[in-house]
């Protein structure tokens, strides 16, 4: 272990070199400024520099006391937890949720009503949508999970975070490519991969922020106080690690120059797809549900103040859930060039994830066992109840729509649409407002929300508008999967192609008025996270005391 004697010398040289590397990162980003074509990338070069200046004078402003730690609050453990970072985190998380349901919705609207792309290069669907997904995904999903893993791992290891600076570098520098990639969508830089649009250089920046943002947990693990490691951990570590290898593998490219945002990538045909396949699929299920289980494993019963229903199920859940996810993504490739027998292993391996789903959404309800009347009383416990549920249906959903027969109806139809998000409205965004209205409270040292009749509202709105959108989906899907499929007496298609898309137009409209309701919600709950960090209403401050369940 380090010695308090050594933390401020260690600090202070932890303060050099990440400033001369700073520094490295300032000169590489003005030669490409001065040497590049490309106004998009010189555009990005100048937000590198700019990024990296900044970083250096805050690293230099960083002060720390006689313990090499910033100044903190101690816990009632007698751990000075750093919690600074993970205000900061929320705090980005809650502004790129709303930005990333906005953009969703303006782009719903598009679909039902095409001349709202107004004809300009940056506001047509082609360069919105990967930016919603981006925003939703990586931007809202992605603080939501570093933050709250922060939360988890120091209160379960009963350890400060390791570090003081690499903590704030993973926060400021995921979000530095986040306006990297969202305005490289806008300015037509993208490498055209399902969730891994971003072209080689914010790749790169990111594989640098990823790896720091491991070492950082790893470390913090390693430093723990308790000897048992609490299972919420082994599902961060797990998205955390084979996120990493998702994003080097499928990011293999080379660039035409160092000056320029161009880059092929390294594999090509059914090779290129299968690869992305294996990211696509296991980005869901690593980014958007190992990681957001470690969530629910902390965060469920610490509200219900029940402890887990099986511990022993939740290790079965883990390791049956990471063994068998990392086979399924060919059943995205059905019908296509790649060989037979690996589109039947995608599909059973798909259908044999019924069990571990089901297994951890029924230890997560079942923690509800002898608590089930707080769902009167708590809102913010019946979202994490119904995000349980969606987290069902969708993972029920998922291996049926990989059958052959069923995929040949539903694929490339707005169903996957629907499906997609059941699951992302309401399993991860409800399990992450959850988390939030956890968080504000805790970490702001307040009694309670602002306002619980508020976490209702938005509640009622959003879930409202999630059954409008999916059930819109639904139908809009199965019609045009058996549209696409009719053929008249003579064995000519029966409809053409336009038929289909004026007979999907009114629920494109019911899906975009649902995706309002969803972004009106997330208003509110953004409304209600203010006034409870200032301390009003119901969310007053307590004097020398923590909140309750926050511990």
């Amino acid at each position: 272990m380090t010695s308090l004697a050594s933390l401020p010398t260690i600090n202070n040289l932890a303060k050099s070199l990440t400033s001369l590397c700073l520094g490295i990162g300032a000169l590489l980003a003005l030669m490409i400024v001065t040497k590049t074509t490309s106004a998009p990338m010189a555009f990005h070069g100048y937000l590198m520099i700019a990024a990296f200046v900044l970083g250096i004078i805050a690293i230099l402003n960083m002060g720390f006391n006689n313990n090499g730690k910033i100044k903190a609050d101690l816990s009632p453990s007698g751990v000075y937890y750093n919690d600074t970072v993970i205000k900061a985190g929320v705090i980005a998380a809650a502004f790129w949720g709303v930005a990333g349901f906005l953009v969703g919705d303006v782009i719903a609207w598009q679909l039902a009503f095409p001349a709202l792309n107004f004809d300009l290069p940056w506001t047509n669907f082609g360069r919105l949508r990967p930016l919603h997904t981006s925003a939703v995904i990586f931007a809202f999903g992605g603080n939501v999970l570093i933050a709250t893993s922060f939360y988890v791992v120091q209160r379960t290891s009963k350890a400060r975070l390791a570090g003081e600076i690499a903590p704030w570098f993973v926060f400021w520098g995921y979000q530095l490519f986040i306006v990297l990639a969202a305005t490289g969508y806008l300015l037509g830089i993208t490498q055209g991969k399902e969730y891994a649009e971003p072209e080689w250089y914010v790749d790169l920046w990111l594989t640098i922020v990823w790896v720091t943002y491991l070492l950082v947990f790893l470390g913090t693990l390693v430093r723990r106080k308790e000897p048992h490691i609490f299972v919420a951990n082994w599902f961060y570590l797990a998205f955390i690690v084979t996120v990493a290898m998702l994003h080097l593998v499928n990011n293999m490219s080379m660039p035409v120059s160092f000056t320029e945002p161009k880059s092929y990538v390294l594999f090509s045909g059914v090779q290129d797809a299968l690869t992305q396949w294996w990211y696509g699929h296991n980005a869901v299920g690593f980014f958007l549900t190992a990681g957001f289980l470690g969530i629910m494993y902390y965060f469920v019963p610490k509200r219900a103040e029940r402890p887990i229903y099986s511990y022993r199920l939740s290790i079965v859940h883990f390791w049956s859930l990471i063994f068998l996810y990392i086979w399924a993504g060919p059943h995205h490739l059905h019908y296509t060039a790649l060989p037979e027998w690996a589109q039947t292993l995608g599909m059973t391996f798909s259908i044999i994830l019924w069990m571990p789903s089901w297994g951890g959404m029924i230890n997560g309800l079942m923690t509800l066992s002898g608590a089930w009347d707080k769902l009167r009383t708590d809102p913010v416990l019946k979202m994490m109840v119904v995000s349980l549920a969606f987290y069902g249906m969708s993972t029920f959903e998922g291996p049926l729509m990989s059958i052959k027969a069923v995929n040949s109806l539903s694929h490339y139809t707005d169903w996957t649409v629907g499906h997609v998000h059941s699951g992302a409205l309401g399993w991860v965004a409800y399990v992450s407002f959850g988390a939030l209205y956890c968080l504000f409270p805790w970490l702001w040292k307040r009694k309670d929300l602002y306002s619980l009749k508020l976490v209702n509202i938005h509640f009622w709105i959003s879930t409202i508008g999630i059954v409008l959108y999916i059930c819109a989906m639904w139908v809009s899907g199965i019609m045009q999967g058996l549209m696409w499929r009719a053929y008249d007496s003579l064995g000519f298609l029966e409809y053409s192609f336009v038929e289909t898309v004026e007979a999907m137009h009114p629920y494109y409209i019911i899906r975009a008025a649902g995706g309002l309701l969803f972004v009106i919600g997330s208003l509110v709950m953004v409304y209600n996270l203010w006034k409870t960090a200032r301390g009003e209403g119901n969310a007053v401050t307590l004097d020398n005391a923590r909140p309750a369940l926050a511990q």
